[in-house]
């Protein structure tokens, strides 16, 4: 029983331990909830890039903007391009993983990523690029933890700010500004709609270079978001 002590001991130092991170997680998303979001860790992992290779990579590009300075049109087309049930779902849409699931045994391939703007948002926003089961268990306990605690609006404006446009291009500010020299605000339909549709694979799709596929991904983003409503479907945020 003596020998047994130091080990509970150390047991309730590691689970005090763990709940102070937790309730610290939750501080912070509480402040973030408000306040502009500094970085990000793909944001990090960019400027760490750039620092130890400077020759081969840039520093991230980054600017924090607000969601009522960003045009209703670059939001509604990532909806329509990434996570159209994004204003249904707690963080995770069950119906595009069973979809996924099936094509992959009809068609016998890896199943595609099925990841909603929430699970991108707690990838980005906190973890790492590789694929394995581990990061994508903490994808999905974040993704619920961010839904509970931040509101659509708000995980959709996290989204716009921290994803990747372009080469070391971070966020709608920016990519309106390097790429179309405008504000956020001030981006059009079909520009919106080209932004989006670079989003799966930033570092390979150039806006200012568009492939014919590129070009037949916007017109497919505008219809569907013709389909969703248009601008008003952001009311059910």
């Amino acid at each position: 029983m003596v020998r047994r002590q130091p080990l509970k001991a150390l047991f309730r130092l590691l689970a005090k331990l763990v709940l102070f991170l937790v309730i610290l997680f939750f501080l912070l998303l509480l402040v973030f909830r408000w306040a502009p979001i500094p970085t990000s860790a793909l944001i990090h992992q960019q400027n760490a890039l750039a620092e130890k290779s400077p020759k081969i990579y840039k520093p991230a590009r980054y600017t924090w903007v607000s969601w009522d300075k960003i045009s209703p049109n670059l939001a509604l087309a990532v909806i329509a391009a990434e996570d159209q049930r994004f204003p249904k779902h707690w963080g995770i849409d069950t119906i595009e993983i069973k979809q996924a699931l099936k094509d992959s045994r009809i068609d016998g391939k890896t199943p595609r990523g099925a990841s909603t703007i929430t699970q991108q948002v707690a990838k980005n926003l906190f973890l790492w690029n590789e694929r394995s089961y581990t990061r994508k268990l903490l994808e999905i306990g974040l993704s619920i933890t961010l839904e509970l605690v931040w509101s659509k609006r708000r995980i959709l404006e996290v989204y716009l700010n921290i994803a990747q446009f372009g080469n070391a291009i971070f966020g709608a500010e920016e990519a309106s500004r390097q790429l179309f020299d405008k504000t956020p605000a001030e981006l059009s339909i079909e520009e919106a709609a080209m932004l989006a549709a670079v989003l799966p694979k930033p570092a390979v799709y150039k806006v200012d270079k568009p492939t014919p596929h590129l070009l037949k991904k916007q017109q497919w983003i505008l219809k569907q978001m013709k389909q969703l409503g248009g601008t008003n479907y952001l009311t059910k945020l």
